[in-house]
């Protein structure tokens, strides 16, 4: 598809004709932590939880409502057993994760499986060694395949910015964003970094305002939270959710 590599080239032209980052940018925004709780994803994905430490996880967030839990495939059931009727927080799960390299028809499939147990969203994973081999049409499809599979559901699509050059986050974002993801975001939590003001406004830059960005990896407080608001995020993803609002008890 030779359009997507000119679509890649012309954004990354304008990215660095024209982008500029501040980083002493005033962080304005004032929120409550009730505020706060509906950018978060509350999120366990380490591989050795217990369905124990799942649960407890879930029942000591759940009178926080965040936004959502954030949960291993094999677990959403369980958690959207443990939802109260009503409730607005969802159960989102991830897909091709964490290193993005499993096949397209498996990360199609394996969203139609999360999506028919009850997942609300998808975060899923690009394959990030096609991207760096400049292979757009097989990342283009790779994630095309998810965001047909979710019929209609948000989809994320999580781009591992600490492995990549500026110029090939900017062509993930314009992949993601034509793809028809709903949101980019940083970082599964398990590369080399996590999520950092300058990615999420690069990202912001890129994909505009009908896409959102999703500030993922590393955010341990308040004020860091606060922070990536402020440079666009419009989600937050941490395992630290209860903590970062300030609760004690």
């Amino acid at each position: 598809m030779s359009y997507l590599l000119d679509l890649v080239e012309s954004e990354i032209k304008r990215f660095k004709e024209t982008f500029k980052f501040d980083e002493t940018k005033k962080v304005d925004i004032e929120l409550s932590p009730e505020e706060l709780a509906k950018y978060i994803d509350q999120t366990i994905l380490k591989p050795q939880a217990t369905v124990e430490e799942i649960e407890n996880f879930v029942m000591k967030s759940l009178k926080y409502e965040f936004y959502s839990f954030c949960v291993p495939p094999c677990y959403v059931r369980t958690v959207k057993s443990l939802l109260p009727e009503g409730t607005r927080t969802k159960v989102i799960t991830v897909v091709g994760f964490p290193h993005g390299n499993v096949t397209i028809d498996m990360k199609a499939k394996e969203t139609s499986l999360a999506i028919s147990d009850g997942a609300e969203e998808i975060d899923m994973v690009i394959n990030i060694g096609f991207l760096k081999s400049g292979d757009y049409e097989y990342v283009f499809e790779d994630i095309k395949s998810v965001v047909e599979a979710s019929e209609g559901i948000p989809v994320k699509v999580i781009i591992e910015t600490c492995y990549l050059t500026d110029e090939e986050k900017v062509a993930a974002c314009v992949l993601a964003k034509e793809a028809g993801a709903s949101f980019v975001k940083t970082s599964t939590g398990f590369g080399t970094g996590g999520a950092n003001i300058y990615d999420v406004s690069l990202m912001k830059f890129v994909v505009g305002e009908k896409v959102g960005v999703k500030a993922s990896g590393g955010i341990r407080t308040f004020g860091d939270a606060l922070k990536m608001i402020a440079y666009g995020a419009t989600r937050i993803g941490t395992s630290r959710g209860i903590e970062i609002l300030g609760v004690t008890n």
